[in-house]
C-alpha cells in the first residue's frame, strides 16, 4: 500500500468503527490523517493512537457533519493542517431501524441530515480546493441497503440510496478535474452503530440482516482503502454482499422473490406463537 505514503487523508466518523480503523491503516502506511466525529473522547483516542504510529501528522477535529457552518470553518482548518488533500472518506453515518409508521419524524430527518447532506457539505466543502489541485479521491460510504431495500430501513435506506445517486452524479461532474468517486457498499460491520441497531431492529430485519456475515471494521477498512488505491468505482466488501450486489442488479426479481419468501415465512412462524 506505498499509494498511501505521504497523501494527505480526511476521514469523518474517524472515531470508532471502520472510520477509526482506516484511520489507523491509512497512518500505518504513511499518511497524514485527519478525523472528525462528535465525540471528543473518542476523538482523544483515537488520535492518542494515531500518534503512537508516529510516521505523520495527525488531526483530530470534533464536528457535526450536518451542521454546514461548522463543516466549513473544520474543512478549511483541516486543509491548513494537513497541508492540502488527496483522500476523502465520507464515513460517518447513523442508523436507527424500525417500523415506517412507528418511525417519529425526527428519525428520517437524522438521518437525511447526517447521512445526506453531511456528505454533501464535507464534499461541496473540499471541492474548491480539489477542483483547482485537478486531482483527489472522494470516497462516499453508502450501504448494502443503498442500493438494494431491506425491511425495517426506510429512514436509513433512503438517506444510504441518496448517498449512492449523489456520488453517482459527482463521479460524472468531476470527470473533467480528475477527481476519482468511488462509493462504498458495507454489509453488517462489529461496531458501536451495529450493536445499537441491534437493540431497535424489527424481528424481520434481524431475520433477514442474519443471512449475511458480520465483518470486523479492520477487514472492511482493508477492501476500502485497497478499493481507493486501485481507482475502483464501486467497492462491495465480502462475497456474499457482492454476490447480492450483482443479483440485484442483473437478477432483482429473483432477490425479490427469495426476500419475500423469507419474510412470509417469518410472518407465519410469528402467528403461530
Amino acid at each position: 500500500m506505498n499509494w498511501y505514503k505521504g497523501k494527505k487523508v480526511f476521514i469523518t466518523g474517524g472515531s470508532s468503527g471502520i472510520g477509526k480503523s482506516m484511520a489507523l491503516l491509512a497512518a500505518g502506511y504513511g499518511a497524514d490523517v485527519a478525523i472528525v466525529a462528535r465525540g471528543q473522547a473518542r476523538l482523544d483516542e483515537t488520535l492518542a493512537e494515531l500518534n503512537k504510529i508516529g510516521k505523520g501528522k495527525y488531526f483530530a477535529y470534533s464536528l457535526d457533519i450536518s451542521d454546514e457552518e461548522q463543516v466549513k470553518k473544520i474543512t478549511k482548518l483541516a486543509l491548513q493542517d494537513l497541508g492540502g488533500l488527496d483522500v476523502l472518506v465520507n464515513n460517518a453515518g447513523v442508523a436507527e431501524p424500525g417500523y415506517v409508521q412507528e418511525l417519529k419524524t425526527d428519525v428520517f430527518d437524522a438521518m437525511m441530515n447526517i447521512n445526506y447532506f453531511g456528505t454533501v457539505h464535507i464534499t461541496r466543502a473540499f471541492l474548491p480546493f480539489l477542483t483547482e489541485q485537478q486531482s483527489g479521491h472522494i470516497c462516499n460510504v453508502s450501504s448494502v441497503v443503498g442500493f438494494m431495500g431491506v425491511y425495517g430501513y426506510t429512514a436509513y435506506g433512503a438517506s444510504k440510496f441518496a448517498v449512492t445517486g449523489f456520488s453517482e452524479c459527482l463521479r460524472q461532474e468531476l470527470l473533467e478535474h480528475n477527481i476519482e468517486v468511488s462509493v462504498v457498499y458495507p454489509p453488517d460491520t462489529d461496531t458501536p452503530q451495529w450493536h445499537a441497531e441491534n437493540e431497535v431492529k424489527p424481528g424481520e430485519t434481524k431475520m433477514l440482516s442474519g443471512t449475511i456475515k458480520v465483518m470486523q471494521p479492520e477487514e472492511v477498512a482493508q477492501i476500502m482503502l485497497s478499493g481507493i488505491a486501485s481507482g475502483k468505482k464501486h467497492i462491495v466488501p465480502g462475497f456474499k454482499s457482492k454476490l447480492i450486489y450483482w443479483a440485484n442488479q442483473h437478477i432483482p426479481s429473483i432477490v425479490r422473490l427469495f426476500i419475500d419468501s423469507d419474510l412470509k415465512k417469518y410472518a407465519r412462524q410469528s402467528s403461530k406463537r
